[in-house]
């Protein structure tokens, strides 16, 4: 007698996240094929991934170096801006493939059971595929301005993983909040545009006045930045502490609360899609 298989959802929190596991070929399938969509056929796509922070740099570099000439840390300005360019587009990618994650693969999710969280986690890593392309330029930067990192090099991949998590965190909110209300799709560019000018992307964050470090720490993108850059230039770079303890806080509230919220949203999905 034929055996029947019944897929249906883990009714507690440890069969949900063991079947996060079971479903992981569907999360290397969903990344793979968006990677395949953006990059397959087309010189514009990997070109883009290049060019958009390419020419922020420039821009930012000639606004802020030459124009305000505001301090660089002891590096060229140009490497200043890319070292902190690095974690923000990564984050801004990672919140517009999130917030459209679920929306873009409504077909798949009214119609079969898997763990909706694979849906946004495979949009943070096309969007960490961007961030991958994009530091060659910081490489490029590197070798033009004959310049060599310090030991802090190696600290690097514990500040990728804090970008991760923030991504993740406001990612998962975006696109539960999407689901539910459509304006979001609008509201996602400008929370995007907003936040490259309130965080220190185009200058340092050692311009801000110690007694607004704190408060300018509330953003939780700045101890993300500065943690990049602490890493990369070395040298006069100095990281405010305090504030950086600040931003990983909210980091991490943020990615918990993330999950939080879309767990509790993930069973309408389907009904409201």
């Amino acid at each position: 007698m034929a055996q029947k298989l019944v897929i249906q959802a883990g009714k507690t929190e440890k069969e949900y996240w063991r079947d996060l596991w079971r479903y992981r070929e569907l999360f290397y399938f969903l990344a793979w094929r968006d990677i395949l969509v953006r990059y397959k056929q087309t010189v514009v796509g990997i070109a883009w991934a290049l060019l958009r922070p390419l020419l922020t740099m420039i821009v930012f570099s000639i606004v802020f170096g030459r124009l305000a000439k505001l301090p660089s840390e002891g590096v060229p300005y140009p490497i200043l801006v890319f070292a902190g360019m690095l974690p923000w587009q990564f984050f801004a990618n990672a919140l517009t493939e999130c917030s459209n994650s679920l929306i873009n693969n409504a077909n798949l999710l009214s119609k079969v059971y898997f763990p909706r969280l694979v849906v946004p986690t495979s949009a943070v890593v096309v969007s960490f595929v961007d961030f991958l392309i994009s530091g060659m330029i910081l490489l490029g930067l590197m070798a033009w301005y004959n310049f060599v990192p310090s030991w802090r090099i190696i600290t690097l991949p514990i500040f990728i993983v804090i970008a991760f998590m923030a991504s993740m965190g406001a990612g998962l909110w975006l696109a539960a909040l999407n689901v539910q209300f459509r304006d979001f799709r609008y509201i996602v560019p400008f929370i995007v545009q907003f936040g490259l000018y309130v965080s220190p992307v185009g200058f340092s964050s050692e311009i801000v006045p110690i007694r607004w470090r704190m408060l300018y720490s509330l953003n939780p993108m700045v101890g993300v930045i500065d943690g990049f850059r602490w890493a990369i230039l070395g040298g006069e770079s100095r990281l405010f502490w305090p504030g950086f303890g600040v931003s990983l806080l909210l980091v991490m509230g943020l990615l918990l609360s993330g999950i939080w919220y879309f767990r509790k949203m993930e069973r309408t999905f389907a009904d409201v899609i």
